[in-house]
């Protein structure tokens, strides 16, 4: 399926994702997949089926990931350096 539109239904999120539109009710209710709601119904944008499918990654999802490096580098930084010199 060619994407070309700016938002989407959940229905066609559904289809897209290749999983019913109650799982994707769920996934929005479990903040897995970032929709606006409108009303009674929800668009969600197409970044973020994009980030739903894997082939993108949110702003949230990168400083998620910035915060892990930090961590890590913080408490294995003596390590990191040992074994960059092996």
């Amino acid at each position: 399926m060619i994407m070309t539109k700016e938002f989407y239904s959940t229905t066609e999120v559904a289809h897209i994702l290749n999983i019913s539109r109650v799982s994707v009710f769920r996934q929005i209710k479990l903040g897995k997949i970032k929709a606006i709601k409108i009303g009674r119904n929800f668009i969600i944008s197409y970044n973020d089926i994009l980030e739903a499918l894997g082939k993108s990654v949110g702003s949230a999802k990168k400083e998620e990931i910035e915060r892990a490096i930090d961590k890590a580098m913080e408490d294995y930084e003596g390590t990191f350096r040992r074994l960059s010199k092996e």
